[in-house]
């Protein structure tokens, strides 16, 4: 069960809104499942219309309009919980049930031992996704006039949700994994704007595929800004050296404005402390990056070329596919509590994904869907106090590789190998969600490989159904890479060439320097 909280400073508009046809039509039949006993006393479970939603919202403002009472921020506390379209509907007793335990223990009613806060729960349907859901609308204000605490009322409200669920018998979400949703008219803005997907989702996958695919942090902005992604730092309070986190948006049409979203407001996993910790740590390192994100502030050309002007070497493929596969055998050591290890294999082979998506898929496609499902392992609701840097096999290299996979061989040998070894780690990952009674995130992976990943499998060249040794992988990658640094297979899921973009031609005649994005 999924909660969800915003607040705000109309009642009114707030519950016309809950018991009206909703922006597309979406409510049918709103009505009240539960709430404070003086509203329930007045209002039954009939189908809510504007005169009785005018007359909820009145009651449930009257302690603040008649004792005079106001909140910064505003006095309206409103909280849907929704469920997986998966898990079907409950009914309005279950609902009712459920909608007083969580309010008895937020702290809205008298159970708190305090004065209570008037409260209503509204049930109208299924959401656009299918979600069986209610809305709770609350007010701050107790009925003696004193102030109900939004004190760390999101967490508050994850934690009494997973209680909620082993009591009522609920799929229980993990207690361990956490992941950015979007946020309220997110989905409506990209498709008024003919967008394929929120911009969110595709920043995201741009962020990890270039922190994954980068050596240190001048390089990761380099890349960020060829996947034709707007970057800008923000510095240390009065410092303009001091790079403390960052921003970056998409590209936006003619006379549009770009919509700017922070590292950690993407994914918990891509704030930038988080990505710093893959990277060495030198003074040397630190002032490269400050002068990238310098001239990435003031839109001017990256200040040195590096990896990611340059198609890698593709005798690489062997190496990197075998880095894969020993990191696949270290997986089989490590204990299923080790949230942190486990978090940190899914974030790298996450961005492997994304690195394929990104050079390759113009819509989002089976490599995205995998990156994406993938990601939701890859981002802890806590973190260690100190930071813990990776040592030993990685899936770094295969995300440099896949991130010129469309420059640099498609529908080879040696990828049907590597996306072999990736899927070996994704399977690793699948059987620690399941081993750790995590069944929901072990049934989306498995659906995500089973639907998605075998669209990517079909089209690129066949490998042995036996598992074959070390050795006959690499003779297969070195046979599909020797010789060449471009091969074509008609039935590769690959777009044929590599496309940026944005591109700049230099504007020095004569001059050998290679085209670098803004």
């Amino acid at each position: 069960m999924i909660p969800n909280i915003t607040k705000g400073t109309r009642m009114h508009g707030l519950i016309a809104y809950l018991a009206g046809p909703g922006r597309a039509n979406e409510h049918t039949e709103p009505h009240l499942v539960a709430g404070s006993p003086s509203i329930m006393a007045w209002h039954n479970d009939d189908e809510l219309n504007a005169d009785a939603a005018q007359a909820i919202a009145k009651e449930l403002d009257r302690a603040r309009s008649v004792l005079g009472v106001e909140i910064p921020g505003g006095h309206v506390w409103h909280c849907s919980l929704s469920l997986r379209a998966e898990e079907g509907d409950l009914t309005d007793q279950k609902w009712a049930d459920i909608a007083q335990d969580f309010m008895d223990e937020m702290g809205f009613t008298e159970a708190s031992g305090r004065a209570p806060a008037q409260w209503v729960a509204i049930r109208h349907g299924h959401s656009k996704a299918g979600n069986d859901h209610i809305h709770i609308a609350a007010s701050m204000v107790r009925e003696d006039g004193t102030k109900w605490s939004s004190w760390r009322d999101f967490p508050r409200a994850q934690q009494v949700a997973r209680e909620l669920e082993k009591k009522y018998g609920l799929e229980e979400l993990s207690p361990t994994h956490s992941t950015r949703g979007l946020r309220p008219g997110e989905r409506e803005a990209s498709e008024r704007r003919g967008a394929p997907e929120p911009e969110r989702r595709s920043l995201e996958r741009k962020v990890r595929a270039c922190a994954t695919s980068a050596q240190d942090e001048a390089e990761f902005i380099r890349r960020l800004r060829r996947s034709g992604a707007l970057v800008r730092p923000r510095y240390a309070s009065g410092r303009d050296d001091v790079v403390v986190g960052y921003s970056v948006a998409e590209r936006p049409h003619k006379g549009g404005r770009p919509v700017w979203f922070g590292g950690g407001h993407l994914a918990k996993d891509l704030a930038l402390p988080k990505l710093r910790t893959e990277w060495p740590d030198s003074p040397q390192g630190a002032a490269e990056a400050v002068a990238e994100w310098q001239a990435a502030a003031r839109g001017r050309r990256p200040v040195t070329v590096g990896r990611e002007a340059h198609e890698p070497d593709p005798q690489m493929w062997e190496q990197y596919s075998d880095e894969v596969a020993r990191l696949r055998e270290t997986l089989r050591s490590v204990p299923l509590d080790d949230h942190v290890t486990w978090a940190h294999v899914a974030r790298e082979t996450s961005g492997a994904f994304a690195a394929w998506s990104t050079a390759t898929e113009a819509t989002p496609g089976p490599l995205a869907a995998a990156a994406d499902e993938l990601s939701k392992t890859a981002q802890l609701r806590r973190y260690p106090v100190r930071p813990i840097r990776s040592a030993g096999p990685s899936a770094r290299g295969a995300s440099l590789m896949l991130m010129a996979a469309s420059m640099g061989g498609t529908g080879t040998a040696a990828q049907a190998i590597m996306l072999r070894q990736l899927l070996n780690v994704a399977k690793a990952v699948h059987d620690m969600h399941k081993a750790s009674n995590d069944l929901r995130r072990a049934r989306q992976i498995s659906h995500m490989v089973k639907h998605h990943l075998s669209q990517v499998a079909a089209a690129l060249p066949s490998v042995p159904a036996t598992t074959p040794t070390a050795d006959s992988e690499a003779a297969a990658v070195r046979a599909s890479t020797a010789g060449q640094v471009v091969g074509r297979s008609a039935g590769s899921v690959l777009p044929p060439k590599y496309v940026q973009a944005r591109t700049h031609a230099s504007t020095r005649s004569g001059s050998t320097r290679p085209d670098i994005e803004r």
